[in-house]
């Protein structure tokens, strides 16, 4: 494909099906204003109390996996004051910017992908948790993200199909310029929208290696034969690890498994109009058109991709505990996912020494919500452009 300047640049895809495995069901969420780093201050301490729970946001299953605890060990390094600040504001700072590109794309193209624009509501079920929410609050300020603080009252307003469960809560944050839409039929419109621009997808071909001569890349081998381009973008999520290492590049992206269930609906009156995020469990609960998908949970387990009924007890729980009415859980379809994730929780985009290799991986749970822009970010870093918002520190340098 020719871009604006003369470039000639091929992909190499991951495969369909594995692409179906990241984007196929995931929680449907596009919540720039919900955007932090998992590392942040008291976080060690909540994670022994979450491994503790019955229905636990957090599962660690032992393995001697160096890479695993390397990364968790970063991770704890994160867990401070100031990192969180610095780590939470490069997150908004994309993830902002890419809600923007996507309503972009919507205006111009139509595309459509059960979207809805009505925000995301973060319930909370104590106290604590509420008034725990004013370093948060501080950084939407600092960037203008809207937001709302709201009573029971209040949160009815919005999602009326938790009048039967309120007394669970307390309270609740709004942030109103949330949006949310079904990742899977997006990706598939879009590759359609793209087919018809001249754009070859290669799917079903797996990359073997990637060819360098030590200043630049030179060919990619797939099962398919070589494929060599002028420049190279490598976008290969919880995969990216370990084809960068050949390269003597070394990135701290490791694989943080997902889980959701969707839910058809039965009640369309007591199902969410929206988002509902259960901050005790971190469990997502988004309306899809007819469907409502579930979820949440984080388990470090590797490249294991089986599916844990304990993870689908747990979203079957947090659903029927905040819409009983809404669906029939009995039909549901279970789904897990490995999300790229960070010890910073920033994503890694940009350059590296390679001149002709451009990076563009470990968005973790917010792939859906940074897309957009990630991609908007890195055709202009490919065309020679200068991009919209300030990308000098998500590129891999951060980590030397």
């Amino acid at each position: 494909m020719r871009g604006e300047q003369g470039v000639e640049v091929e992909a190499a895809l991951r495969p369909r099906q594995h692409a179906q495995r990241l984007d196929a069901a995931d929680a449907g969420e596009v919540s720039p204003g919900y955007s932090a780093p998992w590392a942040g201050p008291g976080v060690p301490l909540k994670a022994i109390k979450w491994l503790l729970m019955h229905h636990s946001p957090l599962v660690i299953k032992p393995m001697l996996d160096p890479a695993m605890w390397r990364w968790g060990l970063a991770m704890l390094r994160n867990c401070t004051e100031a990192a969180y600040q610095v780590n939470k504001s490069r997150m908004v700072r994309v993830a902002e910017y890419s809600r923007d590109c996507l309503k972009q794309l919507r205006a111009e193209t139509g595309i459509a992908y059960d979207e809805r624009s009505q925000g995301t509501l973060q319930l909370f079920r104590t106290q604590k948790q509420l008034d725990g929410i004013d370093k948060d609050v501080a950084i939407l300020k600092a960037f203008g993200v809207p937001f709302q603080v709201l009573d029971r009252a209040g949160y009815l307003e919005y999602e009326p199909a938790l009048a039967p469960v309120k007394d669970k809560f307390v309270g609740a944050l709004r942030l109103p310029g949330d949006e949310t839409g079904d990742c899977f039929k997006f990706t598939q419109n879009l590759a359609k929208m793209a087919e018809a621009l001249g754009v070859n997808f290669r799917f079903g071909c797996s990359i073997t290696g990637i060819e360098h001569d030590g200043r630049q890349i030179t060919a990619i081998h797939t099962d398919q034969g070589k494929v060599q381009a002028d420049h190279y973008v490598l976008a290969l999520g919880s995969y990216s690890t370990q084809m960068l290492k050949p390269l003597g590049i070394d990135i701290p992206v490791y694989p943080v498994k997902g889980f959701s269930i969707t839910v058809p609906i039965t009640n369309p009156e007591m199902a969410p109009e929206s988002t509902i995020m259960d901050e005790t469990h971190k469990v997502a609960v988004t309306r899809l058109g007819d469907r409502i998908r579930v979820g949440g949970t984080a388990q470090l387990s590797g490249f294991d991709l089986n599916l844990d009924e304990g993870r689908r007890k747990t979203l079957e729980f947090v659903v029927s505990d905040l819409f009983p009415q809404g669906g029939d859980v009995a039909r549901a379809e279970f789904w897990t996912g490995l999300r790229p994730m960070t010890p910073d929780g920033t994503p890694i985009i940009g350059k590296t020494r390679y001149p002709n290799l451009t990076l563009s991986t470990g968005h973790g749970t917010l792939g859906w919500t940074m897309a957009t822009g990630t991609g908007r970010v890195v055709a202009d870093l490919l065309s020679g452009k200068t991009p919209d918002i300030d990308v000098d520190d998500l590129g891999v340098a951060r980590y030397a």
